[in-house]
């Protein structure tokens, strides 16, 4: 490679790593203050067990829709059932607009007849630093 090109890729580098830490991190234990405002239907940690929602224990790396035992939407298991898993990014996309992000994640994937219905989940969280925080406190409960 040139001179030019690695100058070229170097910079290139430099750049994607800047945008990526650009973004601020998830700070736990803020999220676990943030988490009090899903504690109405989520439990999470040791003894956790099903409320209006499922627990959120190993939620990252669980299909949607797949807890054992929760009554789910029909919404809710067809995306899983379309490959929806949850990871930081999912979670992050979902959490300011449920519905709006599985009838979404469902017509990208060719099943917008499966698109219908809602989530038992009508709270919304918007704000991004939250929804990072968050994140990181489910990470934490996660194997």
């Amino acid at each position: 490679m040139s001179r030019s090109g690695l100058v070229l890729a170097a910079s290139v580098l430099l750049l994607s790593a800047g945008s990526a830490a650009a973004q601020p991190a998830g700070n736990a234990e803020n999220g676990a203050e943030v988490f009090k405002k899903c504690r109405a239907c989520h439990m999470i940690g040791e003894g956790a067990r099903t409320l209006i929602g499922p627990p959120q224990n190993n939620l990252i790396g669980r299909t949607a829709g797949t807890f054992p035992g929760f009554s789910y939407s029909a919404l809710n298991k067809a995306a899983g059932e379309a490959g929806l898993v949850w990871n930081e990014q999912t979670i992050f996309d979902y959490l300011p607009d449920p519905n709006g992000y599985l009838k979404k994640f469902l017509t990208d994937k060719g099943k917008a007849d499966q698109a219908t219905g809602s989530t038992k989940m009508a709270f919304k969280l918007s704000d991004e630093q939250d929804r990072r925080d968050v994140i990181a406190y489910l990470k934490t409960f996660s194997k």
